[in-house]
């Protein structure tokens, strides 16, 4: 059940944004739905790797070549899905950012009392 919560606030956090910026755009909610359970696949199946092959680069700039792969994982998702399009590669930066902080702000609001 946190699961479908989780992605439900990711793809409203998507669908915010893209009406928020510019250069986003995303299909319904559907769409962002979609964005969402993708985005998720992406970060546990490829980000690992994209990590790992360049933990090199990441700790000479301080993690901040972190930036540049979820930028990369916004881009793949755009190939992989229709209805989601991003005009490029530092609106896909951007987006992330602001991704990151609109999840944890929106999770934190609806997080439950223990």
């Amino acid at each position: 059940m946190k699961l479908i919560i989780r992605l439900l606030l990711n793809a409203l956090a998507v669908f915010i944004l893209a009406h928020v910026l510019d250069g986003v755009a995303v299909d319904g909610y559907v769409g962002a739905i979609i964005v969402a359970v993708v985005l998720a696949i992406l970060n546990l199946l490829v980000k690992p790797i994209l990590v790992i092959l360049t933990l090199p680069v990441t700790i000479v700039t301080l993690g901040l070549f972190l930036l540049v792969i979820n930028a990369l994982i916004i881009l793949l998702a755009d190939k992989l899905i229709d209805g989601f399009a991003v005009s490029g590669f530092w609106t896909a930066i951007l987006f992330s950012v602001l991704l990151s902080i609109l999840q944890w702000f929106l999770q934190s609001v609806f997080n439950e009392k223990k």
